[in-house]
């Protein structure tokens, strides 16, 4: 019985790790010298707090292509506007709660 717990709970923990989101994945997948696993985390932590799936997609196209948080920070439209307020409080909670 306890062989049986001791695996599902392994199970559980492996199978909680396999599953980055997305912002997680961009960072780990960027090209920036600090990007590492803890930090990655962090972040992905954070996200999860404050952005929903949608945003977190979003930003997660970010770290592949900088230049598209300009062009959405610029953007005209409204929902755009909106998630750009919401990525600014998300960056701020990141830097603070990730440093």
């Amino acid at each position: 019985m306890k062989k049986i717990a001791f695996l599902a709970a392994a199970a559980a923990f492996a199978g909680g790790m396999a599953q980055a989101g997305p912002i997680e994945r961009a960072c780990l997948q960027s090209d920036r010298q600090a990007a590492n696993r803890a930090l990655c985390g962090c972040i992905q932590q954070v996200a999860n707090v404050t952005l929903d799936r949608r945003d977190q997609r979003m930003a997660a196209r970010f770290f592949k292509d900088p230049h598209q948080a300009q062009v959405v920070r610029q953007s005209d439209n409204p929902r755009h506007e909106t998630f750009w307020k919401r990525y600014r409080s998300f960056g701020a909670s990141a830097e603070t709660y990730c440093s």
